[in-house]
């Protein structure tokens, strides 16, 4: 593996990150509740009286801030190297795991964690794990 210096841009990150940070406890302190997608989205799914606009806006505003971007900056273009099949399997995955694991890495891994929540390290590390375990395995295992 090596590094791409000319694409490693760390205060974009940097950035990036404590522009999430700021936004999870804003949200946190000024709704009572934890910005994790897979929650606020399944709380569309079935409604519930009084619950539907600001969970609307969220998914909105997550769909809206990459276009958003977009004015300002070239998109980005992505290099995937699995087919449709394996990435379809992939969310598949992803989506089981988080109705498991009662929430997404958004909800345990920034504000699960930020809120020191032992289930939140476990499910961070579950993940994370799985996420490594899986790499080493197609990438030094299988051969592909």
């Amino acid at each position: 593996m090596t590094l791409d210096l000319n694409a490693f841009t760390p205060w974009s990150a940097l950035a990036g990150g404590v522009l999430i940070g700021v936004a999870a406890a804003m949200f946190v302190l000024l709704n009572g509740r934890i910005a994790g997608i897979s929650g606020v989205l399944g709380g569309l799914l079935t409604p519930s009286r009084g619950d539907i606009a600001w969970r609307a806006a969220f998914v909105l505003g997550i769909v809206a801030a990459p276009w958003a971007y977009a004015l300002v900056t070239a998109w980005p273009q992505p290099q995937i190297d699995a087919g449709q099949g394996a990435l379809v399997v992939a969310g598949l995955l992803v989506g089981i795991g988080t109705r498991y694991g009662s929430g997404c890495t958004s909800g345990h891994g920034v504000c699960g964690l930020s809120r020191l929540s032992p289930r939140s390290l476990a499910a961070t590390a579950a993940f994370m794990g799985a996420g490594f375990a899986t790499v080493y395995v197609i990438r030094h295992l299988s051969g592909i």
